[in-house]
């Protein structure tokens, strides 16, 4: 995550409030447009349909030294918890150009793309998180943007009790079984 914590600066994408239409200045309500479909802000002047989208987030799990790089984050939500390099993709950025730069500020390390590990949301979330393993080509490992510190864990040394979001433990769950206790690079 960039110079700003996604989870909160971007706030908005989940269950903020928009009180005015972008298009009219008109006061929006929740109404149900279609009756299978959850509630969506509407103008009432206008009868713009104000669709929230979700937020993308790109990381990577990647290896070093015979460990999984990862990250104590030094912001919230989460704060403490360990995570790795991972943000929001900007608009016009692709997933895995997002993946490489979010795991250059974070961790300090360059990174190549190997392959995708997974796609993981949550109902009641904003993000879709995509997840990619990665192979280390240059960088020296250190606590980046919103980290206090970078390490590298063994997967029988993974502190599964101190992750800090779902997609965290799912995303290291799945490297787990797709890599064993086997060197990925």
């Amino acid at each position: 995550m960039a110079t700003h914590d996604h989870h909160h600066a971007h706030h908005h994408h989940g269950g903020g409030r928009y009180r005015f239409c972008p298009r009219c200045g008109g006061a929006l309500a929740p109404r149900i447009v279609k009756s299978n479909e959850p509630e969506r802000l509407v103008c009432g002047t206008c009868s713009f349909i104000f669709y929230q989208d979700p937020k993308v987030v790109a990381g990577t799990v990647c290896t070093l030294d015979g460990g999984v790089v990862l990250l104590r984050r030094g912001i919230e939500p989460a704060m403490g918890k360990w995570v790795f390099p991972g943000g929001y993709v900007d608009r016009g950025e692709s997933t895995t150009e997002a993946a490489v730069r979010e795991t250059l500020e974070e961790s300090r390390l360059e990174v190549a793309t190997r392959s995708l590990l997974g796609v993981y949301s949550y109902p009641k979330s904003p993000n879709i998180i995509i997840v990619y393993v990665a192979d280390v080509v240059g960088g020296t490992l250190a606590a980046g943007d919103e980290s206090t510190e970078a390490g590298t864990f063994p997967l029988s040394r993974i502190p599964w009790d101190e992750l800090a979001f779902p997609s965290t433990v799912e995303a290291l769950e799945d490297f787990r079984r797709l890599y064993g206790e086997g060197e990925m690079c």
